[in-house]
């Protein structure tokens, strides 16, 4: 196969979704799964194996990033809400999904309880892509729900490693060096940054990338992910970005110029059309429990922090969304024996299902106020203003 003719299509895909996305005012993480879909089902492109690692680098550069936008000053203000949005949200479609799959369609245990990690947490993927479409990254209500996320991750990420994943040496190493990292990452980045930052050959982007592709290989050999770490490293690297912006603005730029789009169209090409209307009342009602399960928990936990009505339902609603983990516990049961072909089909479904229909509706009905030129309420303006008084 001629590879550079596979790069075109890609690509191809890739700027259509942003021109698309552009021209519609929608996410251009949705617009690209739309045209993964048509791809998949209508050129018949499948991913190989440097398409999947670049969409597996794009994956953890946008969980990265996540952890880099998530202040610290903001953190304090907001986490009792970003813990209850992330966890009660988490749990409630956890019960419900094992339950649903186990009692009522007979499904094992092991699938059961897989099928729950994989579709309880909301998917910092596209949570960072549509907040950084509207603009809410940068206020306090963007920062609450990108901390809630990774807590829905970091909840399911544990499950699955008390349940499903082997102790190892490698496990040790990859969980050490996340310590370590946290520890000496901080202090090593800003003498670079302070040293390197003005070459032309950007020194930073490539930083970043080599401690991203560490984690990525340890992760590997320890038969687990590097979300985790990739997260906690923005996190803990979030302090030195305040003062080096340009290393985050470069890796922002890569990322969603080159890596993410592979990320999303690949996720897009899963969806299979034959299996997926002969499976769709499973996928419908599995789709349907998620999203009702997680989006009337968010909204109650909304409406008790006295959010808006309308913050309450697009919060509730982009909570809901799906597509970075549940992908990768699918894979995980896939290949490890849990989950059956078809159900691992059927997860997919739902997690593509899940990444389009709540981020749709939020988009076109209920986007903020922020993106219509309007000012938050005042006391999320002046936490706004205390959060990024040294960037201005």
């Amino acid at each position: 196969m001629n590879v550079w003719w596979t790069a075109f299509v890609w690509i191809a895909l890739a700027l259509a979704a942003s021109l698309v996305s552009v021209r519609l005012a929608l996410s251009v993480a949705l617009a690209e799964i739309l045209f993964g879909v048509l791809g998949g089902n209508v050129l018949h492109i499948r991913p190989n194996e440097w398409i999947n690692f670049l969409a597996g680098l794009g994956g953890v550069l946008l969980t990265f990033l996540a952890g880099a936008e998530t202040d610290r000053r903001v953190l304090r203000s907001e986490w009792r809400g970003a813990v209850a949005l992330g966890m009660f949200s988490f749990l409630a479609a956890l019960v419900a999904e094992v339950a649903v799959v186990r009692w009522a369609m007979g499904w094992t245990w092991s699938a059961s309880l897989l099928t729950g990690v994989a579709l309880a947490p909301t998917s910092i993927a596209i949570v960072y892509t549509v907040l950084m479409d509207t603009g809410m990254n940068r206020a306090p209500l963007g920062r609450r729900m990108l901390v809630a996320c990774f807590l829905s991750n970091l909840a399911a990420m544990v499950l699955l490693g008390l349940v499903f994943t082997k102790p190892s040496m490698w496990l040790a190493v990859y969980l050490i060096a996340i310590v370590l990292a946290a520890w000496m990452a901080p202090p090593v980045s800003s003498f670079f940054f302070q040293r390197f930052g003005t070459h032309v050959t950007h020194p930073q982007a490539k930083y970043l990338l080599l401690l991203l592709l560490l984690f990525n290989s340890l992760s590997a050999l320890a038969d687990t992910q590097a979300l985790l770490a990739a997260y906690l490293l923005g996190w803990t690297l979030s302090a030195v970005f305040s003062k080096h912006r340009e290393p985050l603005h470069q890796i922002r730029a890569l990322s969603f110029t080159f890596f993410t789009p592979f990320y999303f169209l690949r996720a897009g090409t899963y969806v299979q059309a034959s299996i997926f209307w002969s499976g769709l009342t499973v996928i419908l009602l599995l789709l349907g429990l998620r999203i009702l399960s997680k989006a009337v928990t968010s909204y109650l936990v909304c409406r008790r922090l006295r959010m808006s009505r309308r913050e309450s339902i697009y919060t509730s609603l982009v909570m809901s969304t799906g597509l970075t983990f549940d992908i990768i516990a699918a894979v995980f049961g896939l290949s490890h024996g849990y989950l059956s072909s078809s159900q691992y089909t059927l997860l997919i479904a739902v997690t593509i299902g899940s990444a389009l229909v709540p981020t749709l509706i939020a988009q076109t009905f209920f986007k903020p106020l922020v993106e219509d030129g309007e000012l938050p309420r005042p006391d999320m303006q002046r936490q706004a203003s205390l959060a990024y008084g040294e960037e201005r």
